[in-house]
């Protein structure tokens, strides 16, 4: 339920064909990490230096940072990366802001990032640095803004999967699905913490915006 690309880590053959006792939903963020660095660039133009929050041992976190770093290319920025591979590192990472040479910051999400969410918009916030996420949590924390998939939705269709591999269909004959919707979140009262503010039309594309 919660693997940004089964077959890069190695889970399944195919998505059509996965071949073996294992399926379900992907939430396959690869495809929609270039568009944290155009929404944040939406918010505020002059951002040039973007920090990427990630571990390098995900092999579905290291296919989406590659995504930012071809985006980033795209869209005239630098992507560095800030690698946590384990609760000592991130606790590491967020005792100074030396590690983070940047005036932005975007964080990939995994268990160990999502349990220190709020940590992490609290350093965001103390060290005046822009945000961007892939889940809405981080933002019901204190982060700026979010795009992607909304985990409740894409965990209620795995009762799908239950339902038809206890009715006797082989994992493997069911394909692995990809989300089909994402949204946006967005924190006013964060962005005015920040001396941002957030353009009508961003506003408007807003799945929330939380004040």
């Amino acid at each position: 339920m919660a693997v940004s690309d089964p077959v890069a880590s190695g889970i399944v053959a195919s998505l059509a064909r996965p071949g073996g006792n294992i399926t379900g939903v992907s939430n396959f963020l690869p495809s929609t990490s270039a568009k944290l660095i155009e929404l944040l660039k939406t918010i505020a133009p002059d951002l040039a230096r973007f920090c990427v929050l990630h571990n390098p041992e995900n092999a579905g976190k290291m296919l989406e940072f590659q995504e930012l770093k071809i985006g980033g290319q795209a869209s005239g920025v630098s992507i560095e990366p800030i690698e946590a591979r384990s609760v000592e590192d991130l606790e590491r990472l967020l005792s100074t802001r030396s590690h983070f040479s940047c005036d932005a910051l975007i964080t990939l999400q995994e268990a160990l990032t999502f349990a220190y969410r709020k940590r992490i918009a609290e350093f965001a916030a103390q060290n005046k640095l822009a945000t961007i996420f892939q889940v809405r949590e981080y933002v019901e924390a204190g982060g700026l803004m979010s795009y992607g998939l909304n985990f409740c939705e894409h965990y209620g269709r795995a009762a799908y999967y239950v339902d038809r591999v206890l009715k006797g269909t082989h994992p493997s004959d069911l394909p692995v699905e990809l989300p089909k919707t994402f949204e946006l979140i967005i924190n006013l009262k964060t962005a005015k913490s920040l001396g941002l503010a957030v353009p009508p039309s961003l506003l408007a594309r807003a799945d929330e915006v939380i004040e």
